[in-house]
């Protein structure tokens, strides 16, 4: 009765370590050929997400990893006008603190028995208690946990739900090492976010665990296929920026000089959703949990829900070592609930910044009252 996990990101392998915790068999399957085979994204936000840490007996570990000055914030309006500005004490709680996503996969990773994840195994299907893969491999299960993220290919054992456009698409460039390479923009941007907020366009700075800025503009209102009418020739790194910088009209010298300083990763990002509330009928031996269950708007929830799901279907099943159905039912009850409101949430916030008065609503939302 082998618990197979489809998919190595943070919520399986929370899964993966709240079942090794509690002496419970499981095989993690991944695609992947390493867990250096790729880069794993920026900076997280890490607040909810720290029950499961603890759930999982890493809280200690977290800590050491932990960026608590990456709660900083700045807000800006495009013509250059600083609306917010927070500053995290050094000796603040780690109530939201960040980390980057590679150090905490590799926590995970590195919390588990070596030969618990099976690298180089894509998924392709399942039936009848048998996996297969694209080698031509298979392996049997007796309770399959889809946590292979927003393009599932568990999902559609469960669901005919698709991740559907949200009228938002992103371009990452980033600046590494910029104390030493741009000293002025470091100290702009600060030790945690910089968001700067225009009509229809917004611009995020993050500061990464490696000294790297990583620089999300993001275009609200604009189709699926905007990046091919955008003018952006991501072939060709030096254009591309100029072009972003064009897309900018009215935007401060500042904030365009950024961009000026990036290297040469350009990659465009176009970002889908489920349905807020998705559900299905639970069935005996599948199940989802991350990404593949609940994918929503990139606002600060979906890692953090990631975790949770994992540590809470892992107490599941510990609590019903023999019978997966229960477990799998109780956890999804759970799931749903928790989720549906952190998507409605994510919902509204993407909203708000896809409004004309984005900056000034977001300056409400942080300073009520």
């Amino acid at each position: 009765m082998t618990i197979a996990i489809v998919g190595a990101g943070l919520g399986g392998l929370a899964l993966a370590r709240v079942l090794h915790v509690n002496g419970i068999d499981a095989v993690v399957y991944e695609r992947e050929s390493s867990r250096a085979a790729r880069g794993q994204g920026g900076m997280l936000d890490i607040h909810s997400g720290q029950r499961a840490l603890r759930v999982a007996g890493l809280m200690e570990q977290f800590h050491e990893i932990a960026r608590g000055e990456g709660q900083d914030m700045r807000l800006l309006q495009a013509d250059g006008t600083l609306l917010l500005q927070e500053d995290t004490p050094d000796d603040a709680p780690l109530a939201r603190p960040e980390v980057d996503r590679a150090d905490l996969r590799n926590l995970l990773l590195d919390s588990l028995p070596e030969d618990m994840v099976r690298w180089g195994h894509a998924f392709t299907s399942a039936d009848n208690g048998v996996l297969r893969f694209a080698d031509g491999h298979s392996a049997t299960y007796g309770l399959l946990v889809g946590a292979d993220g927003a393009q599932s290919r568990v999902r559609p054992l469960l669901t005919d739900a698709r991740p559907a456009h949200t009228g938002q698409n992103v371009v990452e460039v980033g600046i590494p090492d910029i104390d030493r390479t741009y000293p002025d923009l470091a100290a702009m941007v600060g030790r945690g976010t910089y968001w700067v907020l225009g009509d229809g366009m917004s611009l995020a700075a993050q500061r990464n665990g490696d000294g790297r800025v990583r620089i999300g503009i993001s275009f609200y209102n604009t189709a699926e296929d905007w990046f091919a009418t955008s003018g952006i020739p991501f072939d060709d790194p030096a254009a591309a920026r100029a072009r972003l910088i064009e897309l900018l009209p009215g935007w401060d010298a500042r904030f365009t000089a950024l961009i000026a300083a990036c290297d040469d990763t350009v990659v465009p990002r176009s970002i889908t959703t489920l349905p807020a509330g998705l559900t299905w009928p639970s069935a005996p031996d599948v199940t989802l949990l991350g990404d593949a269950a609940h994918l929503m708007p990139p606002v600060g929830e979906g890692a953090n829900m990631a975790l949770l799901d994992g540590a809470r279907l892992g107490l599941a099943l510990a609590a019903h070592r023999d019978d997966f159905p229960a477990a799998v039912k109780e956890y999804e009850g759970e799931m749903f609930e928790r989720t549906a409101a952190a998507a409605r949430m994510s919902a509204d916030m993407q909203e708000l910044l896809m409004s004309p008065d984005a900056a000034q609503r977001l300056l409400a939302f942080f300073q009520p009252g």
